[in-house]
């Protein structure tokens, strides 16, 4: 099997020689931002989307000014991708504050690390297959989603520990996917996914005050209903809500629209405002073919 190549600091490295110093921040504190794109015929999806993204979180971070320009990180996806021969493909791409004294008070100067990383997708698209071999199976954690008043919650940092928590809660119950409630018990998304339900006709999905990161997958998704004239409305819900709803799906990038077939280990039918979502999702993506 050819070994992976992998874009570190401007230079493609094979994998195995693709490290980052002991000292860089983004090890010592998840002082850094990342982006997950799928890419689909050679063409990283929404790539404006998650550059965006990436930036806001730096600037969370308060380093957006070191990150490379938009046409100098495509550039490197781009480069990263080529040398792996992929043209269906998931690519993480990571900017961290980089190598500083081990001290937690920052810098004013940085000098950021770049890494990307790449990995093989099935083809997507209508004549492609998904990424998952089943419907999710969800089940509510015990551990909470933390408040935005703590953590910004539209920052997409290295820190994952409150979805890694979330995670663990599901040792034992044979699910994939943990669905984490905000504080004060509204739903607001899964460990990496964001949730959706279908209640009368109408397509629902937390708010972004509730304190969750919102998807560039279920941006895309919320349009494409909108387009459907599906009825879409965006709010505070409690799990009783999602109990009673007709249809429960998850987005991401890499799952996309992904039905969830068991909540809670109730099982749970497609539906099909899931299926029409789903098909237009795939629609889409077949333009960049």
């Amino acid at each position: 099997m050819t070994t992976p190549t992998y874009h570190v600091d401007g230079d493609l490295v094979p994998a195995e020689e693709a490290t980052v110093s002991v000292r860089d921040r983004g090890f010592r504190y998840g002082d850094a931002a990342f982006e997950t794109i799928r890419v689909y015929g050679g063409t990283p999806f929404e790539f404006g989307a998650h550059d965006e993204r990436l930036r806001r979180t730096c600037d969370h971070l308060g380093f957006r000014e070191a990150v490379p320009e938009t046409a100098d990180l495509r550039g490197r996806v781009e480069e990263t991708l080529d040398a792996n021969g992929l043209t269906d493909a998931s690519v993480r791409l990571s900017v961290t504050r980089g190598v500083q004294p081990g001290k937690l008070t920052p810098r004013p100067s940085v000098d950021p690390t770049v890494v990307v990383t790449v990995a093989s997708l099935p083809r997507g698209g209508t004549a492609g297959d998904p990424v998952w071999d089943r419907p999710a199976h969800v089940q509510t954690v015990e551990t909470r989603r933390i408040p935005d008043d703590a953590v910004p919650a539209a920052a997409k940092t290295h820190n994952y520990l409150n979805g890694i928590l979330a995670r663990l809660d599901l040792r034992g119950t044979g699910a994939d996917e943990a669905l984490l409630c905000a504080t004060e018990g509204s739903l607001a998304e899964g460990a990496t996914s964001n949730l959706f339900f279908v209640e009368d006709g109408a397509l629902r999905t937390p708010a972004t005050d509730v304190g969750l990161l919102p998807g560039i997958t279920r941006n895309v998704v919320l349009d494409l209903a909108r387009e459907m004239d599906v009825p879409v409305e965006t709010g505070r819900y409690d799990l009783a809500r999602l109990t009673d709803a007709t249809e429960v799906f998850l987005t991401n990038s890499t799952w996309e629209v992904r039905p969830v077939g068991r909540l809670d280990g109730v099982e749970r039918e497609v539906g099909p405002v899931t299926r029409r979502l789903r098909r237009r999702f795939e629609e889409r993506v077949d333009r960049l073919y």
